[in-house]
């Protein structure tokens, strides 16, 4: 077992519920170089609180909007909801230290103890809330892998606000349990592209047959909420207030690590649009930003979706069917749709213009990973650790081991933490294709990449 020093660490470390945080940390407000803002695509002007609450709530839109204040009040309301599965902990990898016979100290920020079974559930319920504050309706959203339809519905469920989700296709038929649980609690879930929308049929003419992207999905909730009266648009990652809500996540793991001493070395979280990565490292990054301590950060993507390691940084639409504003980010282009690989979460072209920031200047690195050896992973962890991860979180497994092994090597005792973000329950049927051995691995050629570049926006100063 590990050494003494070690005893009085538990294998969990809970916060209090009092000790919860009692604000968001913006860590826009730490950037020297802040994140681009979102343009108008018609006028390419950046986007004004006006234009942007025809599309998302009005609060959102003062969240999204500012980058100066470093706290903002998490409402009473919100705390309440959050104390339902929160503080979420902090487990001390004993066992996969063991299994491995690393000298690396291994933790992991656990948020899959809710329904949803994903941290999306911290981002919901804000948004619900103040979508309810506001007096609409209902609100209109894309899912992915489930996580955050699941997550959007049980929210909206508490709030009594309708829900419509537009479901990747594929997820929609890898994952029909997952959609069950929606639809348990009174959201309408439909797989996209679909023909309930023109942009959806417009898509379908165009890839008939298509397994569909997030990129599509959010195009046509998008078009359903703008057209529908007393409903907004809600999004689950990517946007500037969705990691804000999920600062939580690191707020509760710093403070955990503080009360026994322990400073992590590397911080490592999955990207796909960056709202865990995001909100694990907010507090680690805002430090590292104001010279306080410093910390190796490492996002986790697909290779078969790799925005931050193969993509370009530029302004692009953030939805296939272009009726999004312009975000600045790493992307692989809007019209890019990856291959059907089973971690559905990360199938986004672009990544959150925050997370782009920090990467462009340097604050962070990134890697990608082939989704065979992510499962390979996944199996080592929930044989030692007892939980079945998520696939998403499981690429934060695969490089969490990389790095402990590198430790094994150099006899170095460094501290890794990473971000298990959520279960894999409903994930059953990637499991089984990888114990049948029927997955396979997908890496998109500069020729498939340049297809999705090409369809970048050229103007002045982008592209060029």
């Amino acid at each position: 077992m590990k050494d003494q020093k070690d005893k009085n660490i538990p294998y969990k470390i809970y916060l209090e519920e009092n000790e919860m945080p009692k604000a968001w940390y913006n860590v826009r407000a730490d950037m020297k170089n802040k994140p681009a803002p979102l343009l108008n695509p018609g006028t390419l002007e950046p986007m004004t609180a006006q234009e942007l609450s025809g599309v998302f709530c009005e609060e959102l839109v003062q969240q999204e909007l500012n980058n100066d204040d470093r706290y903002i009040a998490i409402p009473q309301e919100i705390q309440d909801f959050y104390k339902m599965y929160r503080p979420a902990p902090l487990v001390r990898a004993y066992c996969l230290e063991e299994k491995l016979q690393t000298p690396a100290k291994i933790y992991y920020k656990f948020e899959g103890n809710n329904t949803s079974g994903s941290h999306k559930l911290n981002s919901a319920i804000a948004q619900a809330y103040y979508a309810k504050k506001q007096g609409l309706k209902g609100v209109t959203t894309e899912t992915g892998a489930g996580q955050w339809g699941t997550a959007l519905s049980m929210a909206c469920s508490y709030l009594d606000l309708d829900c419509k989700v537009f479901m990747v296709k594929c997820s929609y038929e890898q994952k029909p349990f997952r959609r069950e649980v929606m639809r348990t609690y009174g959201a309408s879930v439909t797989p996209s592209p679909s023909t309930e929308t023109e942009i959806g049929k417009k898509i379908l003419a165009e890839h008939p047959g298509t397994t569909g992207s997030l990129g599509c999905a959010i195009s046509e909730a998008v078009e359903v909420a703008t057209s529908t009266e007393g409903y907004r648009y809600v999004l689950g990652s990517v946007l500037n207030q969705v990691l804000l809500h999920q600062s939580v996540i690191g707020a509760e793991a710093k403070a955990a690590m503080d009360k026994y001493g322990i400073k992590p070395d590397i911080i490592i979280g999955c990207a796909g649009g960056g709202s865990n990565l995001g909100g694990l490292i907010s507090p680690f990054m805002g430090e590292k930003l104001r010279g306080e301590a410093d910390y190796q950060f490492i996002a986790v993507e697909p290779a078969s979706c790799p925005s931050l390691t193969r993509g370009v940084y530029a302004y692009d639409f953030c939805d296939t069917g272009m009726v999004c504003p312009l975000a600045k980010m790493y992307t692989l282009g809007s019209g890019f749709i990856p291959s059907p690989n089973h971690a559905g979460g990360l199938r986004y072209h672009g990544m959150s213009s925050i997370l782009s920031q920090l990467y462009a200047d340097g604050y962070m690195e990134a890697r990608s990973v082939e989704q065979t050896e992510v499962f390979k992973a996944a199996e080592q962890f929930a044989r030692v650790e007892g939980i079945l991860p998520a696939p998403e979180s499981s690429h934060a497994i695969k490089v969490a081991i990389d790095e402990a092994m590198k430790c094994k090597e150099t006899g170095e005792e460094k501290t890794i933490l990473f971000g298990l973000t959520g279960t894999g329950y409903f994930d059953m049927v990637a499991y089984e294709k990888f114990h049948n051995g029927e997955m396979k691995d997908y890496i998109p050629t500069d020729a498939d990449l340049k297809v999705g570049f090409d369809g970048i926006p050229r103007f002045p100063g982008n592209m060029e």
